[in-house]
């Protein structure tokens, strides 16, 4: 029988904790394979109409400070500032198993914003051991409620840039979506993911209102989270959530319609 102090060590050793510099959110956990996984934390805010655009026209230059941190890495704050005056805060907690991401959107001007979406990248490299050429077939999505390892067996291959696969919900301007090659195929769901090197662990990501799911030209997958603009004025919420969890697919899918239900329906932004 294990005792109380090996369980409260092995209690331990699974907790995951947070940092935040130059960009980058890092998740800690010994845990983890590679006990790092880090998130550049945010890539870029981006304008509407970006499907067949070059990409420096689309982003929205922004800065992002640490406002608060927990000295045991538990929870952390952070401000990002768009160039149009826009203002997002961040609160980014750890829960067992996952990072709990909740935002605020605020426009304090008397113009309208065109912040539309926004991509936080999710860094795998460490996750799979495996390289950006490699890491696909540890990747999914689902489809016709399945989830699909990548490639899907339809792959689009033509786009402005290449590499690179573009999933968008049904509520989505295809013309508001990474320049990259857009698949034909609408995912059942807003959760993307990959399995560990070891196949012991999965890494998903999820968030609410979302505007695509993208496999990138890193070692990355990507949740990209939807603003939809913003009005003079105007303040919006997101929500967002980070699963690293044992390789347990039903349990992973169970947890993720608990924390967001309205991926569940056909629900319009």
């Amino acid at each position: 029988m294990m005792s109380a102090a090996s369980a409260s060590a092995g209690e331990k050793d699974s907790r995951l904790r947070l940092s935040w510099e130059k960009n980058y959110l890092t998740i800690h956990g010994k845990h983890l394979p590679g006990e790092t996984v880090k998130v550049m934390y945010l890539e870029a805010y981006c304008r509407p109409g970006s499907t067949d655009r070059e990409w420096g026209k689309t982003t929205i230059g922004h800065k992002t400070e640490l406002l608060e941190a927990d000295k045991d890495g538990q929870w952390l704050k952070l401000k990002c500032v768009l160039n149009d005056g826009v203002t997002v805060t961040h609160e980014i907690r750890t829960e067992p198993g996952a990072i709990n991401f909740r935002l605020v959107a605020h426009n304090p001007t008397d113009k309208p914003s065109l912040a539309h979406w926004a991509q936080p990248c999710v860094r795998v490299d460490q996750f799979t051991g495996l390289t950006q050429k490699t890491y696909l077939p540890k990747s999914f999505v689902f489809l016709e409620g399945k989830p699909v390892r990548m490639p899907t067996p339809v792959w689009a291959t033509k786009a402005r840039y290449i590499p690179g696969q573009v999933w968008a919900p049904k509520n989505v301007n295809r013309n508001d979506v990474n320049p990259r090659p857009l698949s034909p195929q609408v995912p059942s769901n807003g959760l993307i993911g990959c399995y560990s090197g070891d196949d012991k662990m999965i890494l998903a990501s999820a968030w609410e209102p979302y505007q695509e799911l993208f496999q990138g030209v890193a070692t990355c997958v990507h949740s990209d989270f939807r603003i939809g603009g913003l009005k003079p004025g105007e303040t919006k919420k997101i929500r967002g959530k980070l699963y690293l969890v044992d390789a347990d697919m039903k349990a992973l899918v169970s947890r993720y319609q608990k924390d967001f239900p309205e991926h569940l329906t056909a629900k319009k932004k």
